[in-house]
């Protein structure tokens, strides 16, 4: 039986998409996030999956609602 999962390296895409969308670093995105930004650069580069709390805090920081970036994200899977 398949499984369906999401790819962090799309995940990852979409999030460092918005956030260049922006014209932010990854140092203001982690810092208004609240989070690390190895933790950030680590997520972009697909190597770390968000947790639903971790992708509302960039969603929020990012002032991008976050079914906006699930949208963005079934595009690109």
């Amino acid at each position: 039986m398949f499984i369906p999962t999401l790819d962090p390296i799309k995940v990852g895409q979409t999030i460092a998409f918005f956030r260049k969308q922006k014209g932010i670093s990854q140092e203001v995105l982690s810092g208004l996030a609240d989070i690390g930004r190895s933790h950030l650069s680590a997520i972009e580069r697909g190597e770390r999956k968000p947790t639903l709390e971790t992708l509302y805090r960039l969603c929020s920081a990012l002032d991008v609602k976050m079914s906006t970036v699930v949208l963005k994200l079934e595009e690109i899977l």
